[in-house]
């Protein structure tokens, strides 16, 4: 053995050498992402250190003996890099001391950490320490702490006014880059004179707290019109400083006589610098304007030698947003100015870096010893960490360069000039005739010469860092297969061909309809617009162009049968003409009430079984509550939609007889109606889970009801894991699951083989029928059936499966037309759709009976499998298939899938036939394919869709262990893996695994991570105010409407929001515009605007300012520079970054998918080369939905775990897959240019 040992040694030397020269590369990678430091010579010197360090604090002690004061998190993700590559030698002395993994997690480590309950818990306390040292800071003053608490007390929902102006003096102390980052959020937003306007309009103001500044809010709405303001106020610059200076002192711009908190460790007023040469860079100096414009002054700098003059822009005057620099300062004043950049004899400026009252920098610079600016450790952030070279690590954990933040906001993308046209102009100018201001490549932030274009820049390659993280090495997506989850049980079977045929012939329904629509645009005469030149044109003429307008556009036109089928007249359902009481006992839970409550008290867990109507949601909790359960706590009953929530709880408010909100209430995701007297409180799951990251053990509450437990949504299949944990921890707890299906044994096995309460309903007996082939077109085959029931059966409604909107309108469309071929001697068959986006009103006339001697077919989804009881039905046709969401795992995007239903969603549906009578279900499928072919039950949501949400809220309660957790259904591990992954790269997990500060604050907000981070990196970019905004108006959807009589009207409306950035900043424009009218409804109605989504957007966000009024996060306006916008969107939507194809459309650059820009994008037409979009929506192609220009560099900037810049001297995985087609005509073969097919 001998000989062998010592061959292998040179080979294990060498493998020990390329690691140890791996791993001082990603140590040196790490110092450069943290600190701004990429030394290899001082990462293998750390390297060292660490490997000869046993523990965390050893290897602390040795960095600071060093001289290395680093952050402790980063020394903990430095050990654990270089122990993951390099053990120290105590381990391989001493092989028993290793933690040995969980069982079966040894293939996946890094899913099977032991949790650390103690972790999550310090991690929410130091976020609420740091909140309450933030608010501490923020008021040092007791006087100061009353008088914002009675302004918070007087106007939290309406904004805040002007008097207090310590507010504005508070403003200028909390600093972008000095102190903590958790401020309070609301300083300085409205100003004085609006309070008289607010009082007239409290009923838009209770609806949200916006903190609007309404002066500036139809900015670049029109670029024409404000031009034509700008040099209108130009003129009369001279005339306005006495106007000028009675508005400042009406707005109270001056500034806080209080004395600063010393922490600060800025200057004194007399420390300013006096030199009598150049300024420096840095340095605090007195001066005054000289001249003021709308978007910024000019100041003479008094300390200096020859009174230099430098440019103080708008944006650099306060932390808040200004709509003219004439609201901050008037010729002549006296002012503390900061010198942020020397360019030659250009001198910019900063005010807002400088305290007016005493001249102290409130963002000091020291220098290093290298006289490179280093940033002050006693005036740095308490979120951020100090890295040199001018850059900080931000809240978010982005890189902040100092440049970045004091540099004039970017300009806007302009028209290209040609060189000719630029010449004309530059002679124009000159020669007086036309003004500088009256071309649109002015440059109105520099010296008022034309903007020079930049030369084009080379083109930047950008690709996937492969690097994996230490606690995912060979686990990532980059060393093992992350193939689709698996969503057929048989994939070669009849019932996954039909499904694919059908995906295709929906695909073909629309091309067909879009064939059709451009075949009518295309018929449209071109000369549309003579009519409307002619003054007097011919008879008929002008009604023609009138009507040709809006051919084509039209988003929605209701068809014919529908008209017939819901006519004029509004339904609201079925009136009873009970009493509440009556109707209460009427239900079938009502003769086993004695029952159903010893029940609860004898079990600790009950299961409750019972079919749709039976009276679980809206009785069960009444009965706890009368027998006395409330007087433990509350009783909390969950709901899988938001919509079920808020209507159950409206019910149960009435039959307990008191107000919504008050003993009965509800909580949905951004809206919570409930009080302090509340007890019985109905919510979505996920609020439950939300509530059990704050308070663990439920504390308040003594009873938990999970409602509709069949569904089995990820929220609930997480509660079910925790609560079977709490209720081993509180014995007083009751847990009641209730589910409308027969999989009670599961719910029961799971749950200790707890007893099975069951509530008997009215059934009758089922016919199942078959078909002997499989049929190949199932929704034909439907349709064929329907009208077969209709004309050979006795009376009876008809309730059809199919699995979407689309395919439920054409169903029905062609259901109307074969049976207007029949004729009118054919009974009436009245079509009735049902599908989640249906209006409620048209919802409810599914429950209204068929006239004598008429039939109605009921075509609807899977909502009518349980939670919809429709009297009269006796004929069910169930072709066997639904729609699911689904998560690719390798394409990092849910999709909605048809797929074969499961044998209990079969039996279910089947139960829907006999409710009234006697019933007949209709298979569409083999015997053979129910039994062979579908699941037993439907596969849960959480394993099909991404859990990076689920993961991250995990994360924050200390379960690491992920492999271990008691899931009734556990998810794969490649899902698990991916969710991880995600959430690495936005850093809300370090190296190890474990959950970051970061991590646990966007834990904190309802948002999925990728939104929660993108809010976060808004707070350290200055942009908050503006992504608070978009982010809630994206979670509200569509917010535009086009009525078909006026769909050019709407087109135009809509197309003066458009930005050229994208559609991030068209949502912000739409809200911006809302908020300057006061929040108008006709204002909405004007622009074809949905009202009702904007108020929803303005709750939202309404709810989000809370969150970070509680964390102390600011919230700061980029004013109009919309660069820090887009950065914050791609520091969280990174992972939907595409890049123009040269072909066609776009690729994505995480796995090279061709995309689409949406046609109702703004950038439909503009096409840039790099964009980020929202999500992908799948219809005749892949569109991206909310799509955003960008820069390549910043995805190597903010996402250096996600990104990285190709190497230039080798050839990049994109280059190598691209082909080069030679050119050709296009009126012959491609390849007919080719002398072989000459020859041929």
């Amino acid at each position: 053995m001998a000989p062998t040992a010592a061959a292998a040694g040179p080979s294990d030397d060498g493998l020990r050498k390329l690691e140890y020269l791996s791993l001082v590369s990603k140590v040196c990678s790490e110092l450069e992402t943290h600190i701004g430091v990429g030394d290899k010579v001082l990462a293998e010197f750390i390297t060292e250190l660490g490997r000869d360090s046993a523990s965390v604090a050893d290897f602390d002690t040795k960095l600071k003996a060093n001289g290395a004061d680093l952050p402790d998190y980063f020394v903990r993700t430095l050990l654990t890099i270089i122990h993951a590559i390099l053990p120290p030698p105590s381990d391989s002395r001493n092989p028993s001391s290793a933690s040995q993994p969980a069982a079966g997690g040894s293939k996946f480590p890094g899913l099977s950490r032991p949790d650390d309950p103690d972790r999550a818990r310090n991690l929410r306390l130091e976020l609420e320490r740091d909140a309450e040292e933030a608010a501490a800071t923020a008021a040092p003053a007791p006087a100061r702490d009353d008088r914002g608490r009675r302004r918070d007390e007087r106007g939290r929902d309406r904004g805040r006014d002007d008097r207090g102006r310590d507010d504005r003096g508070r403003d200028r102390d909390y600093e972008r880059g000095g102190r903590d980052h958790d401020r309070s959020h609301g300083r300085d937003r409205d100003h004085g004179r609006d309070r008289d306007r607010d009082r007239a309009c409290d009923g838009d103001r209770q609806r949200g707290r916006d903190y609007g500044r309404d002066r500036d809010q139809d900015r670049d709405h029109d670029r024409d019109r404000e031009g034509e303001r700008r040099r209108d106020r130009d003129k009369d610059r001279g005339r306005d400083i006495d106007r000028d200076m009675d508005r400042d002192h009406r707005r109270g711009r001056r500034y806080d006589d209080e004395e600063e908190p010393e922490q600060f460790g800025g200057r004194k007023e007399g420390a300013l610098v006096n030199s009598s040469g150049e300024p420096e860079l840095y340095q605090v100096y007195r001066g005054r304007v000289t001249r003021v414009m709308d978007t910024g002054c000019f100041v003479r700098l008094e300390d200096v030698r020859g009174g230099r003059e430098g440019l103080v822009h708008i944006s650099q005057m306060a932390t808040r947003r200004v709509a003219n620099a004439k609201e901050m300062v008037k010729r002549d004043q006296e002012v503390y100015v900061k010198v942020v950049s020397v360019k030659g004899q250009k001198l910019s400026l900063s005010m807002r870096d400088v305290d007016q009252d005493t001249g102290r920098d409130l963002l000091p610079i020291q220098r290093g010893g290298d006289d490179a600016p280093r940033a002050n450790p006693s005036g740095g952030s308490a979120s951020g960490v100090g890295v040199g070279s001018g850059k900080r690590l931000g809240l978010s954990g982005i890189m902040i360069a100092e440049e970045d933040e004091v540099a004039p906001p970017s300009r806007r993308p302009l028209k290209r000039m040609s060189s000719p046209e630029r010449w004309e102009a530059k002679q124009l100018i000159a020669s007086g005739v036309l003004d500088v201001r009256d071309y649109p490549m002015f440059d109105e932030d520099g010296d008022g010469m034309l903007y020079q274009e930049e030369g084009a820049e080379e083109e930047q390659e950008i690709e996937l860092n492969e690097d994996e993280p230490a606690f995912l090495q060979g686990q990532s997506r980059f060393s093992i297969d992350m193939s689709p989850v698996k969503i057929f049980k048989n994939p070669e079977g009849s019932l996954s061909r039909a499904a694919a045929l059908q995906t295709a012939l929906i695909k073909e329904r629309r091309e067909v309809r879009e064939q059709e629509q451009r075949a009518m645009l295309d018929s449209i005469p071109k000369d549309l617009n003579r009519p409307w030149e002619d003054p007097m044109p011919d008879t008929g003429e002008r009604h023609l162009a009138q009507e040709l307008r809006g051919v084509g556009l039209s988003a929605y036109d209701m068809p014919e049968w529908k008209k017939e089928a819901y006519g004029k007249a509004l339904t609201f359902g079925q009136r009873s003409k009970l009493s509440i009481q009556d109707q209460r006992q009427s239900l079938p839970i009502y003769k086993l009430k004695k029952e159903l409550i010893q029940a609860v008290h004898d079990n600790q867990v009950l299961v409750v079984i019972g079919e749709t109507g039976s009276g679980k949601t809206t009785q069960v909790t009444q009965y706890l509550a009368e027998a006395g359960y409330t007087t433990r706590g509350k009783i909390g009953c969950t709901q899988p939609r938001r919509v079920a929530a808020m209507s159950v709880a409206k019910r149960v408010a009435e039959e307990f007889g008191c107000r919504l909100g008050e003993e009965v209430g509800y909580a949905i995701r951004f809206e919570d109606c409930t009080g302090p007297d509340t007890v019985i409180k109905y919510m979505t799951d996920g609020m439950l889970l939300r509530e059990i990251l704050v308070d663990e053990n439920l504390s308040q509450y003594s009873v938990i009801m999970l409602d509709e437990a069949h569904e089995r949504t990820i929220h609930t299949d997480v509660l079910f894991g925790l609560l079977k944990q709490l209720i081993k921890r509180r014995s007083d707890m009751r847990l009641i699951v209730t589910s409308a299906t027969l999989d009670a044994e599961k719910f029961s096995g799971y749950f200790f083989n707890c007893n099975i309460f069951t509530i008997p309903g009215r059934t009758f007996p089922v016919e199942i029928l078959y078909t002997k082939q499989p049929e190949s077109d199932y929704l034909d085959a439907a349709l064929i059936t329907v009208l077969q029931i209709h004309l050979t059966e006795p009376e009876g409604d008809i309730l059809l499966f199919l699995t979407g909107q689309e395919e439920i309108d054409h169903a029905c469309q062609c259901l109307y037309e074969r049976m207007k071929g029949l004729g009118k001697d054919v009974p009436e068959l009245i079509i009735l759709p049902v599908y989640s986006a249906l209006p409620s009103e048209m919802q409810s006339k599914i429950f209204d009976p068929a006239p004598p001697g008429k039939r109605k077919v009921v075509v609807a989804t899977n909502i009518a499998e349980a939670s919809l009881t429709i009297d009269g039905i006796y004929y069910v046709v169930d072709p066997g298939f639904a729609k699911i969401n689904v998560y690719n795992s390798k394409q990092g995007l849910d999709s909605l899938v048809i797929t074969p239903i499961s044998q209990a969603s079969a039996k279910q549906r089947a139960g829907r036939a006999g409710r009234t009578g006697p019933g007949k279900c209709y298979r569409l499928y083999t015997e053979s394919a129910y039994r062979n072919e579908m699941s037993p039950t439907t596969i849960p949501e959480i394993q099909r869709i991404n859990l990076g949400s689920t993961v991250l809220n995990m994360k924050a309660m200390g379960i690491n262990d992920l492999l271990s957790f008691d899931f009734m259904d556990p998810p794969a591990p490649q899902a698990l893996i991916s969710a991880m992954e995600q959430l690495y790269s936005l850093g809300a997990l370090d190296e190890e695994g474990l959950l970051t500060k970061l991590g646990r604050k966007m834990a904190e907000f309802p948002l999925d991570p990728p939104l929660s981070k993108m809010l976060l990196a808004s707070v350290d970019l200055g942009c908050s105010d503006e992504i608070l905004t978009i982010i809630a108006m994206i979670q509200t959807g569509n917010i535009f409407y086009r009525p078909r009589e006026k769909q050019a009207q709407a087109d135009q409306k809509r197309a003066k929001f458009f930005q050229p950035e994208g559609d991030h900043l068209t949502l912000l424009a739409v809200y911006e515009a809302w908020k300057a009218k006061n929040f108008s409804g006709p204002w909405c109605f004007e622009n074809f605007v949905q009202s009702r989504s904007l108020r929803r957007a303005q709750d939202v966000r309404k709810q989000l300012l809370t969150i970070m009024d509680r964390y102390k996060l600011d919230v700061v306006s980029a004013g109009r520079n919309f660069t820090k916008i887009r950065k914050a969107i791609t520091a969280g939507f990174f992972f939907h970054a595409a890049r123009k194809d040269p072909q066609e459309g776009y690729r994505t650059l995480v796995e090279n998918q061709p995309v689409y820009i949406h046609p109702s994008s703004a950038l439909f037409q503009r096409q840039p080369d790099w964009v980020i979009y929202h999500e992908l929506v799948m219809t005749t192609k892949e569109y991206m939905r909310e799509v955003t220009v960008i820069d390549p560099k910043w995805l190597t900037e903010l996402a250096p775990r996600f990104y990285k810049s190709a190497d230039p001297t080798k050839m990049s995985k994109r280059k190598r897959q691209e082909r080069i087609e030679p050119l050709y005509d296009r009126y012959h073969e491609p390849n007919s240019w080719r002398l072989s097919k000459r020859r041929a």
